[in-house]
């Protein structure tokens, strides 16, 4: 068992869809608020979210739904056709580990942003962030 105390996250960005940090295990955490936040909050959310991925160089993200209320489907339409393409192509965006929500039909609105993302980003789904974590840790780029 490792003793050694475990870095902290940076907070890097905070807006009312929810939060990001950077984890020092070489991932960018997105932490949702169970707020419904319309799709430009959600918008600049997921912006920030991909300046840190380059700015950090990370290429993994855990995406943490707790709460999160489904995602509508413009938003879900802007977040394959637009956000994930530019992630993968500029950032190198490589894998995604979701820690399901609460909501039933959120974890519908999930499956579908997963089966119509683009090739390109690994998704896994869990039902909790330690499994969530312990899966890009080990995740190979």
């Amino acid at each position: 068992m490792n003793s050694l105390p475990q870095a902290k996250e940076g907070h890097y960005f905070q807006n009312a869809a929810g939060k990001l940090s950077h984890n020092p295990a070489g991932f960018v955490r997105m932490v949702w608020s169970a707020e419904r936040a319309p799709i430009e909050v959600i918008k600049a959310f997921y912006e920030q979210a991909l300046a840190l991925l380059l700015n950090s160089g990370s290429r993994k993200i855990l995406s943490d739904h707790g709460l999160r209320a489904p995602l509508s489907g413009p938003a879900q339409e802007w977040l394959t056709e637009n956000w994930m393409p530019r992630a993968i192509s500029q950032a190198r965006a490589r894998y995604c580990a979701i820690v399901e929500g609460a909501d039933p039909m959120h974890r519908l609105s999930t499956q579908s942003v997963v089966a119509s993302s683009p090739s390109g980003l690994v998704f896994q789904r869990f039902s909790n962030a330690e499994e969530a974590q312990a899966w890009l840790v080990n995740a190979r780029i």
